[in-house]
């Protein structure tokens, strides 16, 4: 008994040790983002037939993943293994302001796929969200 204790109370201690890691945390989330991005780009380029229903599936799922990976970017996981600038840490305000237009820009995707009737009326957004993207690429992300 004083074994399975120790083992549990081991697993406690070491799990959120695990899990606190915030370089892979907002890492995996964007390799989630090139899952969802990169069939919609081809849908949009004509490489892939567009579905309606699906493409707004993925824009809905778009949305859900532009809310998760910048609670990860915390004091102090600006080191190691990240392609993440030091101007995410010292232009706050400008990485902030950088993330709100790329969720709003994603918010809008998610409400003109749910209400388009061709590809066509789902182009200008989706390309509005990529500029969202490069962006932010661009300001904060090392290549």
């Amino acid at each position: 008994m004083k074994k399975l204790l120790l083992a549990l109370l081991s697993c406690a201690i070491l799990t959120p040790a695990l899990a606190a890691d915030p370089i892979k945390a907002r890492k995996d989330v964007f390799e989630q983002y090139k899952k969802t991005v990169g069939p919609m780009s081809k849908v949009v380029k004509g490489e892939s037939p567009f579905n309606k229903d699906e493409f707004a599936k993925m824009a809905a799922h778009l949305d859900e993943l532009a809310q998760q990976p910048w609670q990860h970017f915390t004091p102090g996981s600006d080191k190691g293994k990240t392609d993440a600038k030091a101007e995410i840490w010292t232009k706050p305000a400008e990485f902030k302001a950088a993330v709100d237009s790329h969720k709003a820009e994603v918010a809008k995707l998610k409400q003109t796929a749910a209400a388009a009737k061709t590809l066509d009326d789902i182009k200008p957004q989706f390309g509005a969200v990529m500029k969202t993207c490069k962006t932010c690429h661009d300001s904060f992300r090392a290549d």
